[in-house]
Parts: C-alpha cells; structure tokens; sequence
C-alpha cells in the first residue's frame, strides 16, 4: 500500500486542499501539523474543530508533531531563538525555521510510521500533498527540482486552479469558518 500523507499548514491553502480531496474522494491516511510553538491562538483552535470535523466524516484526525531535541525535550522555534539570542533565520534570507520545525519533525515522525516504512521496503514512493495555491505554483516548480527518494509530491490546488478565492469559497461551502492565515505570532513575513 502506498500511503497518502497530507503536510496540514493550518491555514486556508491546506484546509481548502483536504476539502477538496474529499469532495473528490481522494485517498487520505494521514494528516500531519508540525507545531512550531508559535501559532496564532486562532489557528490552534481551526486545528481542533477541523480535525473533529474530519472525523466526524471517517476521516483521521490531525497528528501534531514537533520538534524534539536529542535529550527528549521540546523546542519551540520562539525558545530556539532565545536561546540562541536571534530572530527568526528568514529575517536573515534563510529557511531553516521551516526546515527545523516544520519538515524535520514531519520526516521523523514517518521514519516511525509504518505504511511508510512499509511503502519504501517495497521499494516505492510515499505520496505527500502539499497546498500551494494554483498562485505559488513556483514553489511547487522549485521543490520539483529536487529527487526525494521517499515522497512523491503533490499539489492538487495548482492542479485544480485553484487560487485564494476558490480555497475560500470551499472552505465557505464546507460550514467551516475562515481560518486565516498560519504563521508564527513573530515571523517576520507575517
């Protein structure tokens, strides 16, 4: 079995995205949020009512990973940035809050899982959804560029067109509240 994996932001673009994957009833075998700690309160609460939403039509609940230091202990991107005495590394042109506290605690939790483990044993590729807009379609074309020997990716807003509208209008549709965009309460792109 090749596991359908769902990278959940928080926000409206993946929101939209699940909607719309169960509308067309895409396969969906889990759903992962990667808590950098930091989130507006408004996002935390769209997390629990959505995830209770999905379940209450046979589908998983939200999995919220996060990032675990080697001694065992959590570290929010806001405590890394104290400790290391520094903003956010995309006020400084870099991603790697993204990659430290978003992807790494993603990647390690399916390292454990096993459809996954399973799926690359057999020699295949997980399939991880991702919701770019149809409007971020560069994003989806520069992590295209890269050959990840565990996922393949996919973008169904890009897919379907869907721009910020139609991921609201869907949204709408659906009886769910607009759950606005998800960044951290401190990120300078916010």
């Amino acid at each position: 079995m090749i596991p359908h994996i769902i990278a959940f932001g928080g926000g409206v673009d993946s929101t939209a995205m699940i909607i719309g994957m169960i509308e067309r009833q895409m396969p969906i075998d889990l759903i992962l949020f990667a808590d950098t700690g930091g989130e507006r309160p408004n996002t935390y609460e769209h997390i629990k009512h959505f995830s209770f939403w999905l379940e209450e039509r046979g589908y998983p609940r939200i999995t919220v990973v996060e990032r675990v230091r080697r001694d065992g202990s959590r570290e929010t991107l806001e405590q890394e940035c104290h400790r290391r005495n520094n903003l956010p590394s995309i006020a400084y042109g870099f991603k790697s809050c993204s990659q430290k506290h978003k992807i790494a605690p993603q990647d390690k939790f399916l390292n454990h899982w096993q459809p996954a483990q399973l799926c690359w044993k057999a020699g295949h590729k997980a399939i991880k959804y991702i919701g770019y807009d149809a409007g971020e379609s560069r994003r989806a074309d520069n992590a295209a560029k890269r050959d990840d020997p565990k996922y393949e990716y996919r973008y169904p807003l890009i897919d379907w067109g869907w721009e910020r509208e139609d991921c609201l209008e869907a949204i709408d549709k659906a009886g769910l509240p607009n759950p606005g965009k998800s960044a951290c309460f401190f990120c300078p792109s916010s």
